[in-house]
């Protein structure tokens, strides 16, 4: 194929980059792990099997890091810049894009500039512009099973649904005032970034923001527990974190309400004060930033394609993605797919036994009304058949099973 890649920087900057490289590393330099028992560490290897240029750069650019897969940032972005720049099918042209052109991979990211962004807007997401957020109020997500359900219960507010749709904390007065007090001295990240000083909105405070406004807020805001009767006792708990499922098999549960702009180590340790997370395993953390992502499961295909036209396709953090490698690996398969559907051939998925199948699919399949970016975990995957009670081996099986299944996926891809 014979490709334009456009890049407006440098004839339009960002507030985050420092030069007119492609594939500038921005934030860390690191692409977090390669072991295959970490969720991370396996999509690229997943990714590898692909064939992956980014992770090829990287090799190349890397510096030690333990089992973190670290680079050099200069070295990195030298080395996917030499490459696509000197590639005798490409042809990059400088400057801002301001329409959505066809045959096309939009893969823009978090700081898509506003004209960019209003012709995204227009075209997705109607009148409304619900196909478009541009802050990231993240709750932490934790796994079923390193919760304590023994202590949970499960009911919707005043029977609704399904009655029995969330799982419920219930706090004493102590625990909520132990609670509410290590929120308002919790280890914070502070805004380093111009671009990420944040104006709260009401409507998305970070949990500790509440807390710090006054002892009650918390219990008559996300932690209220009115309409959530404790079968233990028949009334009410003093206050009640709600967890909500993310998942159709149950695997992963979302703090409802309690998106934060505390540090990973310090989240972990607040938040399994809530009764029944004594040991919980985050399989995300909670976040708060300046961060443009589409609504994926409202607005695009399950190949992430616009509705109404397979070839005008979006990848990178853009689709609701978080993280480096997540963001390739929606690259990578875009790139695939929009080869195949311009030589006629129909996308495709990898299955959901592998992490990039299982990441394609949270994007089409969560609820829009709730949708959140979303990284790399094994929450994410088709359970096994038989789960063995030792989580090491869990995951060790997850991976061979993935890894077998990108394996035949990229041979059917060869045989194609």
């Amino acid at each position: 194929m014979s490709v334009t890649l456009h890049e407006m920087r440098p004839v339009r900057g960002t507030p985050a980059h420092q030069t007119d490289s492609l594939a500038e590393l921005v934030c860390s330099n690191s692409f977090k792990s390669v072991e295959t028992v970490n969720a991370h560490g396996l999509l690229k290897a997943e990714m590898r099997v692909l064939g992956s240029i980014n992770l090829q750069a990287a090799d190349v650019a890397r510096v030690p890091g333990g089992a973190a897969l670290a680079v050099d940032r200069v070295a990195f972005a030298q080395a996917i810049h030499e490459r696509i720049a000197n590639h005798p099918n490409i042809r990059l042209v400088r400057g801002e894009v301001t329409e959505l052109p066809s045959p096309a991979i939009i893969a823009t990211g978090p700081l898509t500039s506003e004209a960019l962004s209003a012709a995204i807007v227009k075209r997705l997401g109607g009148q409304d512009g619900h196909a478009l957020a541009f802050w990231d109020a993240i709750a932490p997500i934790v796994s079923t099973e390193s919760l304590d359900h023994s202590v949970l219960f499960r009911a919707s507010r005043y029977g609704k649904g399904e009655g029995d749709d969330y799982l419920n904390a219930p706090f004493t007065e102590a625990e909520y005032d132990a609670l509410v007090g290590a929120l308002k001295v919790g280890d914070q990240y502070a805004p380093n970034h111009e671009f990420d000083k944040i104006q709260y909105f009401e409507g998305c405070l970070p949990v500790e923001e509440m807390a710090a406004r006054g002892r009650d807020v918390l219990r008559f805001g996300p932690m209220k527990p009115v309409g959530l009767p404790d079968p233990k006792t028949g009334r009410p708990a003093f206050a009640v974190v709600q967890l909500r499922q993310e998942d159709r098999a149950g695997q992963m549960w979302n703090l409802v309400g309690f998106q934060t702009r505390l540090r990973k180590g310090e989240q972990e340790k607040v938040f399994r004060m809530v009764p029944g997370l004594g040991k919980a395993e985050f399989l995300r953390h909670g976040s708060i930033h300046r961060n443009a992502y589409l609504n994926a499961p409202a607005s695009l295909t399950r190949h992430l394609s616009a509705r109404d036209d397979a070839a005008l396709m979006f990848a990178g953090q853009l689709t609701g993605v978080e993280g480096y490698t997540e963001s390739s690996a929606t690259g990578l398969l875009a790139g695939i797919n929009l080869s195949r559907i311009l030589t006629g051939e129909e996308p495709v998925i990898p299955p959901p036994s592998t992490i990039m199948g299982a990441l394609y699919r949270y994007l089409h399949e969560a609820d829009p009304a709730h949708f959140q970016p979303m990284n790399a975990n094994f929450g994410l995957l088709e359970p096994l058949e038989k789960t063995p009670r030792d989580k090491a081996r869990k995951k060790q099986l997850l991976a061979e099973r993935a890894l077998a299944d990108m394996a035949t996926f990229a041979g059917d891809l060869v045989a194609v």
